[in-house]
């Protein structure tokens, strides 16, 4: 029997590739939509639906749960900060473990920008560390856990802290809210190699990914919800005549 053919359009969008994300959000920017404005857009467009999961799958009141936020490096952790601050205001224990920045000690400006209004709103944000053990407690503790590991820039295996945080959020049981992409989830094939979140449900960021919609990514992605952050619609339409 032949795959399943992977759609074009979704919910009456098109679907993106990563490069054709990549690209979106060039042209978004170059339109007056920068990377800080769309990061804030995404990150309380994702609270909004970790909240509905909280009150509506789980059956849990936002002040009596503990949402323990994955964050990566890049603007996927980006927007975790994000939501970890507006989950905070809606009465969340949102507590972020982040994997330190590279060599250099600083995140892209975006992401340093959304770390410090995380932490003047008063959201628990500590540095991953090899085995953390409080990162391991925390997940104990949680109702759910929300992946913003990996997004649609990255590509092979995790490795390093982001293959030890997906290890114990599997370990862990917990629900988890993938944010974009399930982290280990190929965003254009719905492949992964190993090491990977199985999600039960997906909040993406603007457009479906192609990845998404493939029939064996389902285990990975559990429940998908395409979040409207603003991109213009024009725009979208244009880049995607292109894309064909």
């Amino acid at each position: 029997m032949p795959k399943a053919a992977i759609p074009t359009e979704h919910e009456g969008l098109p679907v993106a590739t990563s490069a054709f994300m990549r690209e979106l959000d060039r042209l978004a920017a170059e339109q007056g939509l920068d990377a800080a404005v769309l990061m804030d857009k995404a990150g309380k467009a994702v609270a909004e639906g970790v909240l509905e999961f909280l009150k509506g799958t789980l059956g849990v009141a936002p002040a009596g749960a503990t949402v323990a936020v994955a964050a990566g490096r890049g603007a996927n952790g980006g927007d975790g900060l994000v939501a970890a601050r507006y989950l905070k205001e809606n009465g969340v224990d949102a507590a972020v473990f982040m994997i330190p920045p590279k060599a250099d000690g600083v995140y892209p400006a975006p992401v340093e920008r959304a770390l410090a209004l995380a932490k003047e709103s008063g959201v628990q944000v500590e540095p991953f560390s090899n085995g953390s053990e409080a990162f391991v407690r925390t997940l104990d503790r949680s109702t759910a856990v929300l992946d913003a590991l990996l997004g649609t820039g990255a590509t092979g295996k995790p490795a390093g802290p982001a293959h030890r945080m997906i290890q114990a959020i599997t370990r862990s049981k917990k629900p988890v809210i993938a944010l974009d992409v399930p982290s280990g989830l190929d965003p254009d094939t719905g492949y992964h190699s190993g090491v990977f979140i199985a999600a039960s449900l997906t909040l993406t960021i603007g457009l479906a990914k192609r990845g998404l919609l493939a029939p064996h990514a389902k285990r990975c992605v559990g429940e998908l919800k395409v979040l409207d952050i603003g991109y213009p619609p024009e725009l979208v339409k244009r880049l995607a005549a292109g894309f064909r």
